[in-house]
């Protein structure tokens, strides 16, 4: 019984890391100024795949590593919110498309909202608003998280995404 729950957390961690890894590389290849798109693409799959807590664990992480790379404390801010919004809608509901509500209601307001009191204390910015950011984040969670949705949509089509959703819940089902 415990191994089988051991064997879920090695699968969610496992596949939190390749979304980390996806997340990092398609932004540092792709570059658009101050937007993220493969982000919130990587947030919807995160959500869906492993959870709101694995989801924003590896978009933490993601932001760290590109808080490295010379991006500011927004590539975190910008990138937690939206898979645990997205994440809980879809734990609660299973539509594929509160995934993508939460992502932008999550990254295009609230991580947002948070960006502005960031920008301010670590890199003394004055924006002048506290919605200065949004109309910088939205266009960027709402064009990554559809083409997350879209991937989704055409997994479901096909029958994988039930499946792959079976093998990842198998520890829980079977402890």
């Amino acid at each position: 019984m415990q191994k089988q729950k051991h064997k879920q957390t090695t699968r969610k961690m496992v596949l939190s890391a390749v979304f980390v890894c996806l997340a990092f590389v398609l932004n540092t290849c792709v570059y658009f100024p101050a937007m993220a798109p493969f982000q919130h693409f990587v947030n919807v799959l995160a959500a869906v795949f492993v959870g709101p807590w694995y989801g924003c664990a590896s978009a933490f992480l993601c932001g760290a590593m590109r808080m490295m790379t010379g991006r500011t404390i927004q590539a975190i801010a910008g990138a937690v919110f939206g898979p645990i919004l997205g994440g809980l809608l879809y734990r609660k509901t299973k539509n594929i498309y509160l995934v993508w509500v939460g992502e932008v209601v999550g990254t295009g307001f609230v991580g947002a909202m948070v960006s502005y009191p960031l920008m301010k204390w670590f890199y003394g910015l004055d924006a002048q608003s506290p919605f200065y950011y949004i109309p910088f984040y939205t266009p960027s969670a709402v064009v990554g998280g559809a083409m997350g949705v879209m991937v989704l949509l055409i997994l479901k089509r096909s029958g994988v995404l039930s499946r792959m959703l079976r093998e990842l819940e198998e520890g829980r089902k079977e402890a």
